[in-house]
């Protein structure tokens, strides 16, 4: 059988593709949601500002480190991950205010809201500075947004 340039071309195409595929089956770890406008009036209570939260999402199918990790907002309003693996298929889950830091939940423990009301992005950043996710709204009118 005698392959045209052209039939050539074509399967070294598919192949490349499917060469592709295994590093995005891996996952990755992903900013996942963000309620940026937490229920009631902002009063500032600490349940409120707990009400305001990002999620973060590990995709792959192994623990991942999150030492060192950075989620920031367009204000740069700053949360520096710990000591802190996120397991294999795990969300995590980042609110604003004061509490107990489990392996689901952490806390910034701040004392006012990072998250606007109406617009902002969120930028996940690795220890060594390379962006992670980003994920940005503007949109009013909803409490959160899935990214």
């Amino acid at each position: 059988m005698t392959l045209t340039a052209a039939t050539a071309m074509s399967i070294a195409a598919v192949g490349a593709l499917l060469t592709a595929a295994p590093a995005e089956a891996a996952g990755s770890v992903h900013l996942t949601k963000i309620y940026y406008d937490s229920p009631g009036k902002d009063t500032g209570s600490n349940a409120s500002l707990n009400a305001e939260y990002v999620q973060i999402k590990n995709t792959t199918s192994k623990a991942a480190s999150l030492k060192g990790w950075v989620l920031v907002d367009a204000s740069s309003h700053r949360y520096t991950f710990g000591a802190f693996s996120l397991g294999a298929g795990k969300t995590v889950t980042v609110r604003t205010g004061k509490g107990s830091n489990t392996t689901g939940t952490k806390y910034q423990n701040r004392a006012w809201y990072v998250w606007n009301n109406t617009k902002d992005k969120a930028t996940l950043t690795k220890a060594s500075g390379a962006v992670a996710d980003t994920c940005a709204y503007n949109n009013g009118s909803v409490d959160y947004t899935a990214c």
